[in-house]
């Protein structure tokens, strides 16, 4: 089998080597060539024999390459079999010494693609345990009882190959003997490799499909073909941009990201792969107290990188509770979660957020246009991860278009920018003591980090209670919605620890006690008593300091 044959699956990937082997050639041409001549080991005269030191120094004077690369290449060329050592044929380096090595017989090259099949493998293990009397390396004996074991119906067949090779090996001259053992010898070693040596022709799986392979036109089909035209049409309604245009936005993007770019600029304080300080890291943790000044200012580069911080994400979420729109990112990171969370849980997911975003009467109700809102509610009936991408999107450009810009007026950007701590480049710390040098840290692990968010979301839930509606009920009683740190909570015209009824729901909250409410006066006119509300969060043991009231739209505590 050639490369011309079943080899085209891995021409690909074995385009190197036929490098390899051109170069080689070279190396084997009687003017410009590697010096070679006839050299004796033990009592046996090779000939074409050459050194590791002429090998080398021929690549650094043919390529002009440095002594290492030329180091490195040789090792490629042994490894793969092109070059085998005489002295130490296990060892598949190229010594920079006066070690003896020889080069292999086309036949044996990696590219002639010819397989290796173990019927040819067991008639040389056979062939060695004839001409060592039994005395195999361990791993050979492994390989012998194997193959004995798997081809045992063609077992005699393999030994009188091994006998007919021996027998006509011996009727040569000692060198060529020699020289054709350590050509086998090299050629196994690289195809079927010892244990701990690495396997350079692992090809791993075979493609499914032939990339040079000619593809068979099929006949396409009606729609196939109404697909194409309307992609076409599609392409065609694009508005078509300059190449100019087109390079000037990718060199703004470049310029105005160059800052942040660790391998351009470098990263402050310092890389912690290569000073071995953690600050880097710890600096920029997801959701650190004080944030770097280089992080907060890309925040005002546009929405996308405020809202892909997880830190930014937060302070947004802050203004946005001040301006009472906190919903709007609650459900967009509602979707996001949707989207790239379990897939078994995409139906409970979605009732959960249509229950807390989209149904009449919502605690959390969102504002979407009435077409976007029908074609979520329809979605919803057959529900996947892409469900809520409409009403997503909606909210997406409202927050950028609307909150974005005076999140960036606000004083809580401002005062985020104020505090945001610039780190001062720090210089690499060395040592030629071992006991001196500090020990290596890797980086923090994604699921630690992963820990800290939702511990950290739980502390900052458990330690709220809202009552987030106070309206008039039927009787016009004035009536708050509560809600307990655990989450639990509801809406009725229930009251709080009244016996006899369930926890959660609306409290109605009057001057002369609890339940003794007076009409409504007025939108915005309901009054609560402040002793009457912490007589009832000490009774269902609730901190008073933890409790919200919202009336008319304004937070109260």
């Amino acid at each position: 089998m050639t490369i011309r044959h079943q080899g085209q699956q891995y021409r690909p990937r074995m385009a190197f080597l036929q490098k390899i082997e051109a170069l080689v050639k070279d190396m084997q041409s009687p003017e410009t060539g590697v010096r070679m001549q006839n050299q004796k080991i033990l009592v046996t005269s090779i000939p074409h024999a050459m050194t590791g030191s002429d090998v080398l120094q021929w690549l650094v004077q043919r390529l002009w390459i440095s002594s290492l690369e030329a180091q490195n290449l040789g090792n490629f060329i042994v490894k793969y079999g092109y070059i085998y050592p005489l002295q130490d044929p296990k060892n598949l380096i190229l010594k920079p010494d006066g070690s003896l090595y020889r080069f292999q017989t086309p036949y044996f090259w990696p590219t002639q693609q010819w397989p290796a099949e173990d019927t040819d493998y067991a008639i040389y293990l056979t062939k060695r345990n004839i001409k060592k009397k039994g005395v195999l390396e361990e791993h050979e004996k492994e390989n012998y009882d194997f193959l004995n074991k798997k081809i045992n119906y063609k077992w005699d067949f393999v030994i009188m190959q091994a006998k007919e090779q021996y027998r006509t090996g011996k009727e040569r001259n000692k060198a060529d003997r020699y020289a054709l053992d350590c050509q086998e010898k090299a050629y196994w070693l690289v195809h079927r490799s010892p244990p701990g040596m690495n396997n350079v022709l692992d090809y791993g799986l075979d493609r499914v499909t032939n990339p040079n392979e000619v593809q068979v036109n099929q006949k396409q089909t009606i729609t196939a073909v109404k697909k194409e035209i309307m992609y076409y049409q599609q392409a065609l309604m694009r508005s078509t941009v300059k190449s100019s245009v087109s390079l000037g936005g990718i060199v703004k993007y470049s310029e105005q990201f160059s800052s942040n770019d660790a391998i351009m600029s470098g990263c402050l304080p310092s890389n912690p792969w290569i000073t071995d300080d953690t600050q880097f890291w710890d600096l920029n943790a997801k959701l650190v107290e004080i944030p770097t000044k280089m992080r907060v200012e890309r925040w005002a580069i546009n929405f996308s990188e405020l809202i892909r911080d997880p830190k930014g994400r937060q302070s947004f979420q802050y203004f946005l509770k001040k301006e009472f729109s906190g919903e709007n990112l609650g459900f967009w990171e509602a979707c996001e979660d949707l989207k790239y969370g379990d897939q078994s849980k995409v139906k409970e997911k979605a009732e959960e957020i249509y229950k807390l975003f989209l149904a009449p009467g919502a605690r959390r109700w969102i504002n979407i246009d009435g077409k976007t809102m029908d074609i979520t509610v329809k979605g919803l009936r057959h529900p996947h991860r892409y469900v809520l991408d409409a009403a997503q999107t909606h909210i997406y450009m409202l927050m950028k278009k609307d909150s974005y810009a005076r999140y960036l007026k606000s004083p809580i950007y401002k005062e985020m920018l104020a505090k945001a701590i610039e780190p001062q480049e720090t210089t690499k710390r060395s040592s030629s003591l071992p006991f001196m040098r500090r020990h290596l840290r890797s980086s923090p692990s994604p699921v630690i980090l992963r820990q800290l968010e939702e511990e950290a979301k739980a502390r900052e839930a458990a330690n709220t209670v809202d009552i987030t509606q106070l309206f008039p009920d039927q009787n016009g009683c004035a009536c708050g919605a509560w809600h307990l740190p655990d989450g639990r909570g509801g809406h009725g015209a229930r009251s709080l620890g009244r016996p006899g009824h369930q926890e959660g729901g609306h409290l109605p909250l009057g001057e002369p006690g609890l339940g003794q409410s007076w009409p409504s006066q007025g939108p915005g006119t309901s009054r609560c008593s402040r002793q009457t509300l912490l007589g009832e969060a000490r009774g269902r043991a609730l901190e008073p300091q933890c409790i919200k009231i919202i009336l008319g739209g304004r937070e109260m505590r």
